[in-house]
């Protein structure tokens, strides 16, 4: 696990079937715990079967995909787009469809990736779409609650 200062300059990521891959690099002065968000809407729980998705927010310059010849895209909001592999189904990330920036799933991050750095690539305090919360189970989350979309 790294010190608590530590950052990594670049990640890597892919689906489930490793048809897509990636090279995330974070630029210098990237905010670790602002772009790192969770999400309760019932898109984002649907799409991906968990209560509560995580997400880290760059701009799309810094994501170079490697390999992605079964990325598809699908919009079930006008204007968002989600990416995800035809093959085996992995979401990969969300995104504005002119927005500059990408929402990496942070889930697709490789393993080697969340033991060195989970815990800063995990660290959330911004949590979307909390009036989606089901009492008992997702309403736990610590930080700034928004209602809904705060961007």
């Amino acid at each position: 696990m790294a010190s608590s200062s530590e950052k990594p300059e670049t990640i890597t990521g892919g689906c489930l079937c490793g048809s897509i891959r990636y090279i995330a690099t974070f630029p210098p002065d990237h905010d670790f715990t602002d772009s790192s968000t969770t999400c309760q809407c019932e898109q984002c729980r649907k799409n991906t079967g968990s209560l509560i998705f995580h997400s880290h927010k760059l701009p799309k310059s810094a994501v170079e995909f490697t390999s992605k010849s079964t990325l598809k895209l699908y919009s079930a909001t006008p204007h968002f787009e989600r990416g995800f592999c035809s093959n085996c189904g992995g979401l990969l990330f969300w995104q504005r469809d002119h927005g500059e920036d990408i929402c990496l799933t942070v889930g697709c991050f490789d393993r080697p990736v969340l033991e060195k750095y989970g815990p800063l690539l995990t660290s959330a305090k911004r949590h979307l779409f909390c009036e989606r919360e089901i009492p008992g189970v997702t309403d736990h989350l610590q930080g700034d609650k928004y209602p809904g979309d705060c961007d």
